[in-house]
């Protein structure tokens, strides 16, 4: 499973991050979780300068998505040239987007009317945007989720890798990444949140 975790200038670490190291414990059985970037370099909100792993058309080919966040999301939602290289997929990709990145999944015509998540500073954008947005940190439907609020990022990396592989697999990576004492505590939440939108849903191949 090659996986583009979008990573745009003025992201949010804790967005790509935090899936990144989670969805990379899936090394082992051939994952790898790339930052992927329209530019070499890009700088995070808080001034934190990351040279990119892939450039950006490698989300068109990748298994999964990522959409990270950042303080810069809007003008990339409405940047239309830029938009207009992805060729996003939903029936052959799993495709998530955490906070603002909703914003640029309904941009790209992947959300439609579906109920989807986003933080609180971006939900005005996102309504505006046409989407149904909740009162949740995290929904899927099919091959596309969304989440909302920063730590949400671990809820996306579980249903990566429950979807992908399996729950036992998602579980391990939870179990490893969890405060120590409070590992049954994160993972149960984990599962909690994530379990109920992958029940109807068919495995995909790693």
């Amino acid at each position: 499973m090659q996986i583009a975790v979008l990573t745009f200038d003025g992201f949010n670490e804790l967005d790509s991050f935090v899936a990144a190291a989670i969805l990379n414990r899936m090394k082992a059985k051939g994952w790898a979780a790339h930052i992927t970037s329209p530019t070499r370099e890009v700088t995070s909100m808080n001034g934190v300068t990351v040279q990119r792993q892939k450039p950006l058309e490698f989300a068109n080919e990748a298994d999964a998505v990522l959409i990270g966040s950042g303080v810069k999301t809007r003008d990339i939602a409405a940047d239309t040239e830029l938009l207009a290289q992805f060729r996003l997929d939903p029936s052959r990709q799993l495709i998530g987007a955490q906070c603002s990145g909703t914003l640029i999944l309904a941009r790209l015509g992947l959300v439609g009317e579906l109920p989807a998540c986003t933080d609180l500073t971006t939900k005005p954008w996102v309504i505006e945007a046409g989407v149904n947005v909740i009162d949740a940190p995290f929904v899927a439907h099919g091959n596309v989720a969304t989440a909302g609020g920063c730590l949400a990022s671990q809820y996306l990396a579980m249903w990566m890798i429950a979807r992908g592989a399996s729950v036992e697999d998602a579980t391990d990576a939870m179990h490893y990444v969890a405060p120590v004492g409070e590992k049954d505590l994160y993972i149960n939440r984990a599962l909690s949140v994530v379990t109920p939108f992958l029940a109807a849903e068919p495995a995909r191949a790693a």
